[in-house]
């Protein structure tokens, strides 16, 4: 898997998604910069998706751009099983949310499973 351009394919699917929810936000009359949200951590995916093109530090950006994506699962995640409880006061909001939610879960699987890989491909390469 190329990672680093998965990564950028997500930051631009965040930034999208916070862009038209910004706009959305906006014509509802609403004038809130939480509706950009998504985009600010795609625009920080993105950045790191760049970033993991140069081998030397491909690792540790990733790693740290795993842990954005899990940050940016966890805080709209629990955000919208509050809501489930609640109430669902803004369903635009709670769309939103819920899209970066899942967007994140498999960035964060997708990650995982080349972490797994390459870790496999390193024992293989050392040998026995």
């Amino acid at each position: 898997m190329n990672m680093p351009r998965i990564t950028i394919g997500f930051g631009i699917i965040l930034v999208l998604v916070g862009f038209f929810g910004g706009y959305m936000a906006y014509m509802d009359g609403a004038r809130a910069a939480t509706a950009l949200i998504p985009a600010y951590f795609g625009a920080v995916m993105v950045v790191l998706g760049i970033l993991a093109f140069t081998p030397k530090i491909r690792m540790h950006v990733m790693h740290v751009a795993v842990l954005v994506a899990l940050i940016g699962f966890l805080m709209p995640g629990y955000m919208v099983v509050k809501a489930l409880f609640v109430g669902i006061p803004r369903p635009l909001a709670f769309a939103m949310q819920g899209i970066m939610t899942v967007t994140c879960a498999g960035y964060v699987f997708l990650c995982v499973k080349s972490f797994i890989s390459a870790r496999r491909a390193r024992a293989a390469a050392e040998g026995p």
